[in-house]
């Protein structure tokens, strides 16, 4: 083993959404001679250990996982934890289990001595560490980067008035319509497409000050990555630039780690909950682009009388669909659909638990994506050239919604007070409609220049060889 060659902890934010592309980034470093150190939290060890098994943790050479607290009481529920709760408990309790896994390291012998940091956007308590150590940090915000640069006005919307509410009326008397003029990149901004944590009448509201606060504080690091491509948020990231000097766009990551040539390396995964294959091989006998994919991603939850009308919205529709329903989709309950329902879909609908959404979403049957807009599915389905009906939940999935609707052309809006012929009329329009046509047009475009961005010599391709060159390697270790 090469003790000289450069060695990166990678640390992402104990959410399946933040842990994918923190792997994807890690495999990349991988296949360019990185020694890597991945850190899970415990509890997330746990629950890859039962979707996954321990074998998953021992294929790689020089590609190490390592664990710390995240300071929350025990649990052995497997779903997602509470994203406030784990934003507090990481910030407040694990510079110390971080550093010592760090010292850990480095006083073991025949592995190399840590030279970077690689840490999630909102996991900043990494930063003392890498200060001590003399060493780059760089920080993935896992966000896109219209996302994180509506966290970065957070500031301004505060100094100007616009939040937090004065009272409980803004939520509904079109307060959240009132249009956001002088932010450079973000033109004709609504007040409803800032990521959701302003919605708040609370000065002292924990997620709308840590959302502020995280979001200045990665000007303090090496370096800041996004998964995105230059093309795609070209205004937004020219004006990030004056605020943020060193950015380095590498996406999309899918399709870079696509280009690893080291089988055992690509197929490595972490998914938190078990996958379920059996789907690929029920698209494999639909007609090309016939199939609605729906999947709300793995922080979402919803009323059961949302579950209800998304069911009988896609029943009715007559469109065959896969849907992927986690077990604590439900707010406070198990997710169950009408037996009615199931019988009417049985010919043409799939449910599962989980899936492996890449593989779905390049699959030549899928026609359409009916997302939460996260900024790994937003992502996903522009690298495989899927156009998406959006149903934004939370955090900066009102952003992606925004410039996947207005700025991207790839995807149309369900009201939030979701109705089943709501539902119905925008899946039948996404699938057999002209704006349909003219999403899929545009995705199939926006998928191509994805493709050109990661090629050899593309634009996200240079970015990597610099991040590499004038960040991570910049001193001979």
């Amino acid at each position: 083993m090469g003790v000289d060659k450069p060695h990166a902890v990678c640390i992402p934010f104990p959410a399946q959404g933040h842990i994918n592309p923190m792997l994807k980034l890690a495999k990349l470093l991988h296949s360019r001679g990185f020694y890597i150190t991945f850190v899970n939290t415990e509890f997330n060890h746990k629950r890859l250990l039962r979707s996954r098994g321990s074998e998953s943790f021992s294929r790689l050479h020089e590609f190490s996982f390592e664990t710390i607290p995240d300071g929350l009481p025990p649990s052995d529920r497997d779903a997602t934890q509470d994203i406030q709760a784990l934003c507090q408990s990481t910030k407040e309790n694990c510079l110390t289990p971080f550093r010592n896994l760090v010292t850990k390291l480095n006083d073991t012998g025949g592995i190399p001595r840590v030279s970077c940091i690689i840490a999630d956007g909102i996991m900043l308590f990494t930063l003392p560490v890498a200060d001590e150590l003399r060493i780059p940090e760089v920080l993935l915000w896992t966000t896109s980067a219209c996302g994180f640069m509506g966290y970065l006005y957070y500031r301004q919307l505060i100094e100007r008035g616009f939040t937090p509410f004065k009272d409980e009326s803004c939520f509904t008397n079109g307060y959240l319509d009132t249009r956001i003029d002088g932010l450079p990149g973000m033109k004709d901004i609504r007040l409803r497409d800032f990521p959701s944590f302003i919605r708040t009448m609370d000065p002292n509201d924990f997620m709308l000050n840590f959302a502020d606060q995280e979001s200045h504080r990665a000007s303090k690091a090496s370096a800041v990555i996004f998964n995105t491509f230059d093309e795609l948020e070209h205004d937004v990231l020219n004006a990030m630039k004056c605020l943020i000097p060193q950015i380095y766009t590498v996406g999309p990551l899918s399709l870079q780690c696509n280009k690893i040539p080291d089988s055992s390396l690509k197929s490595i995964g972490l998914s938190l909950w078990k996958e379920e294959d059996e789907c690929l091989e029920w698209l494999d006998k639909k007609k090309p682009g016939s199939v609605v994919y729906v999947n709300f991603g793995s922080i979402t939850v919803m009323s059961a009388e949302q579950l209800g009308e998304f069911a009988w919205g896609l029943a009715n529709s007559n469109h065959s669909f896969l849907w992927v329903i986690r077990p604590d989709l439900v707010v406070g309950d198990a997710a169950m659909l009408p037996q009615e329902f199931l019988s009417v879909t049985q010919e043409r609908g799939r449910l599962a638990g989980w899936c492996p959404q890449e593989q779905v979403l390049s699959h030549p049957s899928i026609g359409g994506f009916l997302t939460h807009c996260g900024w790994n599915s937003t992502i996903e389905s522009i690298s495989a050239g899927v156009p998406v009906i959006c149903w934004p939940f939370f955090a900066e999935q009102q952003t992606n919604c925004r410039f996947s609707c207005t700025e991207w052309g790839i995807g149309m809006e369900i009201d939030n007070d979701v109705r089943r012929d709501g539902v119905e009329g925008l899946v039948r329009e996404l699938m057999d409609g002209e704006k349909g046509q003219k999403m899929r047009k545009k995705a199939m475009e926006w998928k191509k220049v994805a493709e050109n961005a990661t090629k050899r010599g593309g634009s996200s391709d240079v970015n990597l060889d610099k991040l590499i060159g004038e960040i991570l390697c910049a001193v001979k270790y």
